[in-house]
């Protein structure tokens, strides 16, 4: 090409762009959007609708214990692998809501409003869903750890989901309202759970339902025991038709980390050795069923499958649907 050609291209070019907003002064700058959108994630299961809702995620330095068997370094270079903040962690939280065509059914509640803190997202996004707070019949709890529970009351202590009947499992309950099981609790982290047991839920008590492990709690969806987490953490099969979905609670953390590597101890199990072996329980009956899978620590909309993978397992993540 001639260089007057070249020349007269480049000036079309620039011509062009200036003209697009692309340099120059033609173009005024757009303004940053500054918000995410709404994170709710639907899909169908059978006649029901299932729908994620995303509480918000923590980013923070990583304890020296977090995964408690094993050298921070080691997990530091998982966190790494999976492009989290350079010395952090990265924990989301997201509810699960069942719409059963006669019930809304909410497991678990979110962290509830905390100041300054990225969480507390569920009921801005229950109302970009099209839910309002008093629409949900039914709140089951997976355990009583705060960010599962907090969601309960609303920032000045009143009840967020005020028209819904309220249960958690019997035997973490009998375990956290336990005042002699909380004369005994020795490390900080157990202390500290039991504190905001009595915050939140101490005048909840009359309010309270409980369920037993393997009660249908809900037409279609059943108690399951997956304890070690806490003593009476429990997960839960919904099933609509010949479609079955397993809401592992805090089966696993993160999974970058406990789903690919199982025989980790993370820092907030209160029996280690009997979540590990919970883990490889579930997560072998769901690998087995090619069950779709939702947890509560998985990347939004924190819906896969599951699948073994040498010593441990792999979440291959749902793709992304537009429509129902």
């Amino acid at each position: 090409m001639p260089a007057s050609t070249r020349r007269d291209l480049v000036r079309g070019v620039l011509a062009g762009g200036a003209v697009l907003g692309l340099g120059g002064r033609a173009g005024a700058a757009a303004a940053l959007g500054g918000k995410q959108a709404p994170g709710f994630y639907r899909t169908r299961l059978g006649t029901c609708e299932i729908t994620i809702l995303n509480d918000g995620a923590r980013s923070f330095p990583m304890p020296d214990r977090f995964v408690r068997n094993i050298p921070r370094d080691e997990a530091l270079g998982a966190a790494q692998a999976a492009y989290m903040p350079p010395g952090q962690v990265t924990v989301p939280f997201n509810p699960t809501l069942i719409n059963t065509g006669s019930k809304l059914i909410l497991i678990d509640t979110g962290n509830g409003q905390v100041q300054g803190a990225p969480v507390g997202r569920l009921t801005a996004n229950l109302a970009a869903a099209g839910i309002e707070p008093e629409d949900i019949d039914l709140v089951l709890l997976s355990h009583l750890h705060p960010d599962h529970t907090n969601g309960l009351k609303t920032a000045d202590g009143a009840l967020t989901f005020p028209k819904a009947e309220i249960r958690a499992a019997a035997p973490d309950w009998s375990f956290w309202m336990s005042d002699a099981t909380m004369a005994q609790a020795a490390d900080p982290v157990t202390q500290a759970y039991f504190a905001n047991t009595r915050r939140v839920l101490g005048d909840l008590r009359d309010r309270i339902g409980t369920f037993a492990w393997g009660e249908e709690v809900a037409p279609g969806i059943t108690a399951l025991a997956a304890p070690g987490h806490t003593p009476g953490h429990t997960a839960f099969a919904v099933a609509s038709g010949s479609d079955r979905l397993l809401v592992q609670s805090d089966v696993t953390n993160i999974p970058a980390f406990f789903l690919q590597h199982p025989d980790w101890h993370v820092m907030y199990d209160y029996d280690a050795d009997q979540a590990q072996a919970t883990r490889h329980r579930f997560y072998d009956m769901a690998a087995a069923e090619k069950a779709l899978v939702v947890g509560y620590h998985f990347p939004f909309p924190s819906l896969g499958h599951v699948e073994r993978d040498g010593p441990g397992y792999r979440l291959v993540p749902i793709a992304w649907s537009a429509a129902l």
